[in-house]
């Protein structure tokens, strides 16, 4: 799975997400997200990951073995 792939299905959940990857091991499936949208206004760092993993559901399953998460609002990321 190309973090092209992974950044897509994120955007198709979260219209506005700002989304980086970094493939930790070189192996494409240990990633590290770092998504930035509005979206997670209001929400809990449980109900942000929620929202992540949903997006990413049937890639967990599979291709991506870990992942680890940023999830930040706009404000947040300034």
């Amino acid at each position: 799975m190309t973090a092209d792939q992974i950044a897509a299905k994120v955007r198709a959940a979260l219209p506005d997400a700002e989304v980086k990857l970094d493939d930790l091991t070189g192996t494409s499936d240990h990633w590290k997200l770092r998504v930035v949208s509005s979206a997670f206004t209001g929400k809990s760092l449980m109900q942000r990951h929620r929202l992540i993993n949903a997006a990413l559901a049937d890639e967990l399953k599979g291709p991506i073995h870990a992942l680890t998460m940023d999830v930040l609002t706009p404000e947040e990321a300034r």
